[in-house]
């Protein structure tokens, strides 16, 4: 096994860094703020030791309760930041538990909180599970609520507006809202998670839920039973709200617009996921509008128009016009798909003749339907969400900003127009001071780069955040391999993808699949299914492939799971917030280092800042955004003390590049090797491992 640290010298393990006070915090109190409701009593001999102990509260309360010494450090560091009311940014590895380390000081504390996720897989986990646990355990007395954005709330009038108009597109849907329709008295919240068999992307969802444009309001003859509205009305009254990032800061513009908040003040905001908080921010403090949006308006026209104002108009027509003008800006990006910025298109860019026409017919159809408002309410709600969208267009046409990046892209339907803010530190720094004084925690597994967290700290404008870092508790050299096979060419080398193939095919054998392969494009993704799919049928494998795009991600992962030996063939959103435990999921490759792709407009013009500043755009921007997406692939492997596998990453940058050895540094301590025979004589070791 000499092999396997062959590539560099080993470096020994680091220690942890911890720049705040490693005692047990013996008091917790809210004196300093103002809070909604009487916070939780804390005595002092009733410190986190005592909780968190061998012997401790949690210990003899719940039997799967292993106490963790980085679990402590975490909750002492989050009752820190609760008793000085201040920011803490906290990066835990896999493991440590980090869930139940704010939670705790959270529940304790007292006041209202709210905890923000970056999936709704983790949001429901939170409510339906963890927080009861921790709320029983310590017989805190505080209510919960799960709050999620409108979209994933059936709304009673718009299904059965559906069911009446008929506006189902195929045998699927019909199936699928029969079931909503049978189920709606039955189901709690009317989440779109109380129907699990239903895809998350089925188009059954657009049809029976609701958006901001669209809904009626107090004027719903359905309000009484409004899912939407009995949800917000829980999380006013709860003591701890659940809430995903997204919904976070569309709360946040819309206070910004003076329309009343979603969400209460609250003492104290929990970011857990939070490296996706600036990504997340971005899109809400920048500005976005689609053709997708007018194609919507124009189908739900032409449905109005027939059932309330049929003499009016020719609403076919009507819509047909303005779906034809929307479909033509896409022909006017041409057949591929792609992201350019304002900048890149020339002023005879068929682009703006394509929006010039579109805005015209916009315009057009507003003075269709103006005389007809009056006789149908829904009629001039319509006519509100179209002058909305065109004043979107206008406000993306005619923006000129020095710190906003105005671009387009294009998918396969349709696009969208886009204006990014190249940094959301100056308005996410201003939402955090206007409000009165909070508590602000930011968790992840994946904030910093070897123990850095400059790059996040900059992004949200946290330059008060004290900061620390606690190592997995797991025995990676013992239980992890990470494998950089020799003899790979560069990636932008044409003959990449056949070698990485050659050099995944004996893994994958050795592995008897039970691996994720993490691809970084969609184009790779279908590459690599086609032909693992005919060496499957070549060799009479007993693998089950799956693959992106073929099922939803929830019913991937669901069948993955009950799979013998699964291989699953994925992108993005599969490197992160997916938990599969035990020899399920033996081996993890990556094809490339996830580097963005360098046509980003948004990228390019970020960089183009930093390099203005004097600085390295690649080494202060795109090194640790790489490093940040790289640990939460490699994140996926091993999930509990139990777990062994191999990490395979086909990119030599990460050898024979300077910047590779800031990279792997910053991954958890794996033993590691070059070597194909070592790799794949890791899971014979295992076998024989598992037999002992």
């Amino acid at each position: 096994m000499l092999a396997i640290n062959k590539w560099m010298q080993w470096s020994p393990h680091r220690p942890l860094i911890h720049p705040m006070h490693k005692t047990p915090t013996t008091a917790l109190n809210s004196d300093t703020l103002t809070t909604p409701t009487t916070p939780i009593t804390f005595e002092q001999s009733h410190n986190l030791t005592q909780i968190f102990g061998a012997d401790g509260t949690l210990a003899h309360r719940l039997p799967f309760f292993n106490p963790r010494p980085e679990q402590l450090e975490m909750a002492q560091a989050v009752t820190q930041a609760l008793n000085n009311t201040s920011c803490a940014v906290l990066e835990a590895g896999t493991g440590t538990g980090k869930t139940f380390a704010y939670l705790v000081p959270t529940l304790l504390w007292g006041g209202k909180a709210i905890i923000s996720t970056g999936t709704k897989t983790l949001q429901d986990q939170l409510f339906e599970r963890d927080l009861p646990t921790i709320r029983d355990a310590l017989g805190a007395p505080v209510t919960i609520a799960l709050l999620k954005g409108r979209a994933n709330y059936v709304c009673h009038y718009h299904l059965d507006r559906t069911l009446m108009n008929g506006r189902l597109m195929g045998r699927d849907d019909a199936a699928h809202i029969k079931r909503i329709r049978k189920d709606l008295n039955h189901v709690k919240r009317g989440d779109k998670a109380e129907w699990p068999d239903i895809p998350d992307d089925a188009l059954v969802w657009q049809q029976v839920t609701s958006t901001r444009e669209n809904c009626l309001g107090s004027d719903c003859p359905n309000h009484k039973e409004c899912f939407v509205m009995s949800a917000r009305k829980e999380a006013q009254s709860a003591d701890v709200i659940v809430v995903n990032h997204h919904l976070f800061f569309a709360d946040v513009m819309l206070r910004e617009e003076g329309i009343a908040e979603l969400l209460p003040a609250v003492n104290t905001v929990v970011f857990d996921e939070a490296h996706q908080v600036p990504e997340v921010a971005s899109i809400f403090f920048g500005q976005q509008c689609s053709t997708a949006q007018i194609i919507d308006w124009a189908r739900d026209i032409q449905a109005e128009g027939i059932t309330h104002v049929r003499d009016a108009a020719d609403w076919r027509e009507v819509k047909d016009v303005l779906e034809r003008a929307a479909k033509d800006v896409r022909i006017a990006c041409g057949e591929s798909n792609g992201r350019w910025s304002v900048a890149q298109l020339p002023d005879n860019s068929p682009i703006w003749d394509a929006l010039d026409k579109l805005q015209t017919t916009i315009n057009d159809t507003l003075k269709i339907i103006e005389p007809v408002c009056e006789r149908a309410e829904t009629i001039e709600q319509l006519s509100t969400r179209l002058e909305q969208l065109s004043e979107q267009l206008t406000q993306w046409r005619e923006l000129h900003s020095d710190e906003m990046v105005r671009w387009i892209e294009a998918f396969s339907h349709t696009v969208r127009l886009n204006a990014t803010p190249l940094s959301v530190a100056e308005p996410f720094t201003r939402q955090r001071e206007s409000d009165h004084p909070r508590s602000w925690i930011f968790t992840s597994a994946t904030l910093s780069v070897r123990n850095d967290f400059t790059l996040f700290k900059e992004q949200l404008g946290l330059h008060d955040a004290h900061t620390a870092t606690w190592e997995s508790p797991f025995d990676f050299a013992k239980q992890s391999l990470l494998y950089v096979p020799n003899g790979l060419p560069e990636p932008w080398d044409k003959n990449f993808g056949n070698i990485v193939l050659q050099k995944i095919f004996p893994m994958l054998r050795a592995s008897n699949g039970r691996a994720f392969l993490l691809c970084t494009t969609l184009a790779a993704v279908k590459r690599y299914g086609a032909w693992l799919t005919e060496q499957i049928d070549k060799y009479d494998l007993d693998w089950t492939l799956l693959i992106q795009g073929e099922s939803s991600r929830t019913e991937l992962l669901n069948q993955y799971r009950e799979a013998k030996n699964p291989v699953l063939i994925g992108s993005q959103s599969f490197w992160e917030g997916v938990d599969v435990r035990g020899e399920a999921l033996s081996l993890v490759i990556i094809d490339k280092l996830p580097f963005a792709p360098p046509d980003d407009p948004v990228l390019a013009a970020r960089l183009r800042v930093i390099e203005a500043r004097g600085e390295n755009g690649f080494m202060a921007y795109q090194v640790p955004q790489a490093v940040i997406n790289l640990k939460q692939g490699a994140g996926r492997l091993i999930r509990s003390e139990t777990d062994r596998g191999v990490l395979m990453i086909c990119d030599s940058r990460l050898i024979t590049k300077r910047y590779g050895g800031r990279i792997w540094q910053s991954l958890p301590p794996f033993a590691r090797t070059r070597e194909e025979s070592v790799a794949c004589g890791f899971f014979e070791d295992s076998f024989e491992a598992g037999k002992t």
